[in-house]
C-alpha cells in the first residue's frame, strides 16, 4: 500500500509548499543551467540575494526573468551585510522590488568563514518581524539561538549544516536534531550539503526542508544533480517518516527461524 504524501506540506507563515527543497540563484555556469536545473529540481521556492542583482537593468534580461514565478516563490535573502541596519534596509529594498513579504536574514559576522552573526541577525529578525515580513534567518546550529528568533517572530529558523559552500554536509547532526526537537516553527538546513546523501542524511533527522546552492551549481552536471537532490530530499523525508529500524549490535535473521529450528529437531528425533 502507498502513503498518501499530498497532505505532507510545509507550511510557513501564510505560505505553503509541496516541495521541501529551496534552490539558489549562484555559481552556476550561466543562467539557462540554472534554469533548467531549478525545473528538475521540483524546487517551489528560490532564493536571490537582493544586494548582487540589477532589477533595472536596460540592456535587457535581468536574474529574476530566468525564475518561473508561476511555479516558484522568490525568498529574496540579505546576503552581503555585515550589520542588522544594512539587513533591514535591503529587506524593504526587496518587499518594493519584488513584492514578496518574504525574506532570508542573513547578518555575516566573518568574511573569511561566512558565519552569521548571531546578535545582530536577531536584532534585524526582530526589527523585521514588527515590519510584517516573514522571516527566515540563517543562524548557526545553535539551539539557543534558534528559540531566541523564533521567541522574536520569525516564522522558520535556517541553521547551518556546514559553513557556506563547503560541500561538508551535516558537521553535527546532535545540534540539528535538537534545535528540531525544540523548535515550534519550521526547522530548514541551509548551507553546506555537498551532495544527494547529505541532503538525505538532513531530512532523516527530521529537519522541514533543505535549502542549497553550491551543491548544485558547483556540480561537473548542476541540472543532474539538481534533479538527485530533490529525489534525495524526497528520499529522506520518507524515511525519516517511515521511521528507522532499531539499530542493533548483533545480527538478527530476516527470515523467521523458529519454524525451521523445531523441524529440524523433528528430523533428528
Amino acid at each position: 500500500m502507498q502513503t498518501d504524501t499530498s497532505t505532507d506540506t510545509l507550511k510557513i507563515g501564510k505560505y505553503e509548499f509541496r516541495s521541501r527543497l529551496f534552490v539558489g540563484t549562484g555559481k552556476y555556469p550561466s543562467l539557462e543551467i540554472m534554469q533548467a536545473a531549478h525545473e528538475v529540481s521540483g524546487a517551489e521556492v528560490v532564493t536571490v540575494a537582493i544586494r548582487r542583482m540589477h532589477l533595472d537593468d536596460a540592456s535587457g534580461k535581468t536574474l529574476v526573468d530566468y525564475i518561473d514565478r508561476k511555479h516558484m516563490t522568490l525568498l529574496p535573502n540579505t546576503a552581503g551585510c555585515y550589520t542588522a541596519k544594512e539587513a533591514v534596509l535591503t529587506a524593504k529594498l526587496a518587499r518594493e522590488a519584488l513584492g514578496t513579504d518574504l525574506i532570508k536574514v542573513e547578518v555575516i559576522g566573518d568574511p573569511e568563514t561566512l558565519y552569521p552573526d548571531t546578535l545582530e541577525t536577531i536584532a534585524a529578525s526582530e526589527e523585521l518581524v514588527r515590519a510584517g515580513f516573514t522571516v527566515l534567518p540563517y543562524v548557526v546550529d545553535d539551539p539557543i539561538a534558534c528559540k531566541r528568533l523564533e521567541a522574536v517572530g520569525c516564522a522558520a529558523v535556517m541553521p547551518l549544516a556546514a559553513p557556506i559552500g563547503s560541500g561538508l554536509g551535516v558537521c553535527n547532526p546532535y545540534s540539528i536534531r535538537l534545535i528540531k526537537e525544540r523548535a515550534n516553527v519550521p526547522v530548514i538546513v541551509d548551507a553546506g550539503v555537498g551532495t544527494a546523501s547529505d541532503a538525505a542524511i538532513a531530512m532523516e533527522l527530521g529537519v522541514d526542508a533543505l535549502l542549497m546552492n553550491t551543491g548544485i551549481a558547483a556540480a561537473r552536471d548542476p541540472v543532474r544533480m539538481a534533479r538527485a537532490m530533490g529525489l534525495a530530499v524526497e528520499a529522506g523525508r520518507d524515511a525519516f517518516l517511515a521511521g528507522r529500524m532499531e539499530k542493533r549490535l548483533y545480527a538478527n535473521a530476516s527470515s523467521p527461524l523458529q519454524g525451521l529450528i523445531a523441524a529440524q529437531r523433528g528430523e533428528r528425533a
